[in-house]
């Protein structure tokens, strides 16, 4: 029974409200996103499980449980991918891809186009706040003396890598929270990519022609590749067919493909250890000077980031407590019953761009509306691409806020948003048109 209009549904739903203002707000308060939420979830359950402890039947015990369920999935699943990111970049992967570039000395507009489109292809793999990162350290390091160059390259790394996220499994987590539970096939997320590409292109070419023309500096330090790197991308990509296989052959989860790919850098960070041996390097090989220290595998599995992977717990279990309550039911009700789902998952992309794409597809993976191939294709894609509208909605954005501060900021990329908001139209459009032989089909059907 709904208790939406009920004080404990209310104090429930004004907790969460609060909490999210906090995260929205981390940039100012440097509290991180993930106390807010954590707190939050509690505190809501708390609420919950009083009103219902007499009940007889479904309790808040169990439903508490089916989340942590869900979360554990997702935890287990970014703990590997996330250990493999940080093995590369202690082997100085991402390093030396930025040296490559740096050494070219091509021209603003060139390493405009580069980074995007590299940003564009690597998210699928790494995910869309990773690459964004790194094409963010390479402008910064290419454009000293532009801050107009790196503004305008930082909201198209965000558009490309937001984009590129969108037609992978592994480029988002809107998108692996879709194919965990079965809603999209791995192969079938490829049907995005069109609609991705017209929706980086579009505001990536009216971007360009703000672009200066000039000859970027180029530097002459060469960054090595530490012993193990290019082993370590191997490894990630069969990790990556592990977890695929494990899905479509065995119908086993993914997140236990990709533990037994953990156990790939596992086994093989042992074999560098055991064969290390001590060496000096110098700042121009390495960024820094000493040791070469032995790899860890352990060591980067505790760099991972720990804030975000509570912060997912604490949205999980707020949104799933606010689904207790009724309040998804009754969202559900209007936006996909009254509204119908196309209309729906547009806007399910424009609030992504405020609110941030994460609850809200934990939102409308609860609501579990009764939908075609075609549609969760397409809230897959709004939620994924939505979130380039604003800074603010992606983590991507949000990271490369504190990294290039006071270059790249909210009204820098406030002022393409038309621009990006032409791309998300057309890829809507592109999307209803070229993948409507879906409508009909899939698991809400």
């Amino acid at each position: 029974m709904s208790a939406t209009n009920q004080w404990f549904g209310i104090a429930s739903l004004a907790l969460f409200v609060i909490a999210y203002a906090l995260v929205i707000a981390e940039e100012f308060t440097h509290l991180r996103k993930s106390k807010p939420v954590m707190l939050a979830a509690g505190l809501i359950w708390i609420l919950v499980a009083s009103h219902y402890s007499g009940n007889v039947g479904h309790t808040p015990e169990e439903a508490v449980l089916e989340f942590l369920s869900e979360f554990s999935q997702l935890f287990l699943f970014l703990l590997a991918a996330m250990t493999y990111v940080n093995a590369m970049s202690e082997r100085n992967v991402f390093m030396a891809l930025r040296g490559w570039l740096l050494r070219r000395s091509l021209t603003y507009r060139a390493m405009f186009w580069i980074t995007g489109v590299m940003s564009f292809f690597l998210s699928p793999f790494i995910d869309n706040l990773t690459t964004a990162l790194v094409m963010c350290a390479v402008v910064m390091a290419i454009g000293q003396g532009s801050p107009r160059f790196i503004g305008t390259a930082c909201v198209n790394i965000v558009v490309a890598a937001n984009a590129g996220g969108a037609f992978s499994p592994f480029g988002d987590i809107t998108t692996l929270m879709v194919w965990q539970r079965g809603l999209v096939d791995f192969q079938t997320f490829f049907v995005l990519f069109l609609p991705s590409v017209v929706n980086y292109l579009i505001p990536a070419a009216i971007m360009s022609f703000a672009i200066p023309k000039e000859r970027s500096p180029a530097e002459t330090d060469t960054v090595v590749l530490k012993r193990g790197g290019k082993r370590i991308i191997f490894l990630f990509l069969c990790t990556i067919a592990t977890a695929v296989s494990f899905h479509n052959f065995l119908h086993l989860p993914p997140f236990l493909g990709m533990m037994t790919g953990l156990a790939y850098l596992n086994i093989f960070g042992y074999y560098l250890r055991k064969t290390h041996t001590v060496t000096q390097f110098d700042r121009k090989d390495y960024g820094e000077i000493g040791d070469v220290a032995a790899f860890d595998s352990f060591r980067e599995i505790a760099r991972i980031e720990w804030d975000t992977m509570l912060f997912f717990l604490g949205v999980i279990m707020c949104v799933g407590g606010l689904s207790y309550i009724g309040y998804l039911e009754l969202l559900s009700s209007y936006f996909y019953g009254d509204l119908g789902p196309t209309t729906a998952n547009v806007l399910v992309g424009l609030l992504s761009a405020l609110v941030d794409n994460i609850p809200v597809m934990v939102a409308v993976l609860e609501m579990n509306p009764q939908m075609d191939r075609l549609q969760w294709l397409l809230v897959t894609l709004t939620a994924g691409v939505g979130g380039s509208l604003f800074s603010i909605g992606s983590a991507a954005g949000i990271a490369l806020m504190g990294q290039a501060r006071g270059q790249y900021t909210f009204f820098v990329h406030l002022r393409w948003t038309p621009a990006i908001a032409a791309g998300y139209a057309a890829s809507i459009w592109l999307h209803l048109a070229i993948n409507s032989h879906y409508a009909g089909v899939g698991p809400g059907v």
